[in-house]
């Protein structure tokens, strides 16, 4: 990999003094410009696609392919004008100007909102477009036909959800639940509409997304996703692949050193052998996907390609590995990210979008092994990376083939994370980054991102926050509330770029940038 450095920022976080309480696919430009100003070539953002009501986790998706309409740009749909969005709102104009002030994401309300708008957007283009042969109305049909594989199950799933006061497929009746063809006949007899409205509005979204990646590239930032290692039990995907997944079972991680049973996740494994029967095609396409979406994308959980830590909660067992047995476990891996790397291979003199290793944790050796056999970069935590004599490792030997970071989504940024490390700790890194370990948070969390952007990776990243000197975590793990999956930049981009301190901090992790040759 070249020499760079990236930014984390979830999408739900960014923020402009026009979006809706979240961040929105059309600020992804605006961002990408304002994190030039700091050197960041990359900007890392986390699943994005649709959750159900009441869901906040990016890992908790109905879809493993649609787009959350949360994200939409509402005043940038050539359907609506201001009228329009207004009439539509009503009271919720009000409801419009709290959200947008406040310091957290408010999914429930934002959500809302969005959808009066979408609706509108859409009878306006149903009255006006739709069966036309206009522009517009040929690009959505174009777009119907090209995503139909995941596009009509989703609408499907969607609208049968939306029937069922949003309880789940396995509560359904039997026809609709087995997706019996005359009981999925009679959703389209009855429903066109609404599958169309579903279609138009992931038109939208799919639309304002490669708009706003092309603005990038021009920029010359690259956009970096997140792809979870799984689907929840509760999704689209699951419901219209059901004999692809181990829905008896529970996936989990095995017992460690902190747990002593193990972890119990609640989403289904995958039967790879039922997927391996049509040449692992999901998992295919939504590679594909993926590759549509981001120039990189990091495969969470990347262990669990080549083993999955399964448990059967009916009976209460202990858990196993699936397969058992480490030639297996290899020959798995190997099977299925060489089957996700052929759908990056790209044509001939075309860069393609690069997939990354999330190996952190307890990872077998004989995995790392075939991480580097197929030239798929892992990750260095710099607060873990130590010897088993509790020395920390020099970054700076760290491979060129390597993301390297402070942090992740899943832990406090350096800034925080600071004051939670031994004192021992803290001396041996102050140490290394050439501070004093008493030294002013400021003056440390400088020297620290020198110390990062020094390493041999390639990819350096960086949370946001450790960039304006914030100390807000992203999620907590183990833990839920309202602190988890919600925050949201201090005050828009625009007046972030106009605040002269903020200037000045990112022009000097600028220098710390360009000085370690990123």
């Amino acid at each position: 990999m070249d020499r760079k450095a990236g930014a984390v920022l979830p999408l739900f976080s960014l923020r402009t003094r026009r979006d809706w309480g979240i961040g929105q696919i059309t600020d992804l430009p605006a961002c990408a410009a304002w994190l030039r100003g700091a050197g960041q070539r990359l900007l890392q953002i986390l699943p994005p696609h649709e959750l159900s009501a009441g869901e906040t986790s990016p890992y908790g998706a109905l879809t493993a392919f649609g787009l959350d309409p949360i994200y939409a740009d509402v005043e940038a749909i050539p359907d609506l004008d201001a009228g329009a969005i207004a009439e539509a709102l009503g009271e919720g104009q009000k409801t419009l100007a709290e959200v947008r002030a406040l310091p957290a994401v408010q999914y429930a309300a934002v959500r809302e909102l969005k959808a009066r708008a979408l609706h509108a957007a859409f009878e306006r283009f149903e009255a006006r477009e739709w069966t036309r042969e206009t522009p517009r109305g040929k690009r959505l049909a174009a777009f119907v036909a090209s995503e139909k594989a995941w596009l009509d199950d989703l609408a499907l799933y969607d609208v049968l959800r939306g029937s069922h006061g949003g309880w789940g497929w396995p509560t359904w009746p039997e026809g609709e639940k087995e997706r019996a063809p005359l009981a999925i006949d009679d959703l389209r007899a009855r429903a066109g509409r609404r599958l169309r409205e579903v279609a138009y509005v992931q038109w939208v979204l799919h639309e304002q997304w490669h708009e706003a990646r092309a603005r990038l590239r021009e920029q010359g930032v690259e956009l970096m996703g997140d792809l979870p290692f799984v689907v929840g039990a509760e999704s689209a995907d699951v419901w219209s692949h059901a004999s692809q997944f181990q829905l008896a079972l529970s996936l989990g991680a095995p017992p460690d050193a902190y747990s002593a049973d193990g972890q119990e996740w609640g989403l289904p494994p995958y039967n790879w052998l039922a997927m391996e029967a049509d040449d692992l095609a999901w998992v295919r396409a939504r590679t594909r996907h993926a590759a549509a979406l981001y120039d990189r994308f990091r495969l969470d959980h990347v262990v669990g390609y080549f083993r999955q830590w399964v448990k059967n909660p009916s009976t209460g067992s202990r858990g196993r590995f699936d397969p058992e047995g480490t030639d297996a476990q290899g020959a798995r891996g190997r099977r299925v990210l060489g089957a996700l790397l052929d759908e990056l291979a790209g044509e001939p003199g075309v860069a393609p979008p690069r997939a990354l290793a999330e190996d952190l944790g307890v990872i077998p050796p004989f995995v790392r092994d075939v991480l580097r056999e197929l030239g798929m970069p892992g990750y260095k935590v710099l607060p873990w990376e130590k010897d088993d004599d509790g020395r920390f490792r020099d970054p700076r030997a760290f491979p060129e083939g390597s993301i390297v970071s402070w942090s992740t989504h899943d832990t406090a940024p350096i800034v925080s994370w600071w004051d939670e490390l031994s004192e021992h700790d803290r001396r041996q890194l102050a140490a290394r980054a050439g501070v004093d370990v008493h030294a002013d948070e400021r003056t440390r969390t400088l020297a620290l991102l020198r110390d990062l952007y020094g390493s041999g990776s390639g990819l350096a990243l960086t949370l946001v926050q450790e960039l304006l000197g914030l100390r807000d975590r992203i999620n907590t793990p183990a833990t839920v509330g309202a602190h988890n999956w919600t925050f949201r930049l201090p005050r828009p981009i625009e007046d972030l770029a106009a605040d002269g301190a903020v200037a000045a901090r990112l022009a000097e992790v600028r220098g710390l940038v360009e000085g370690a040759g990123r």
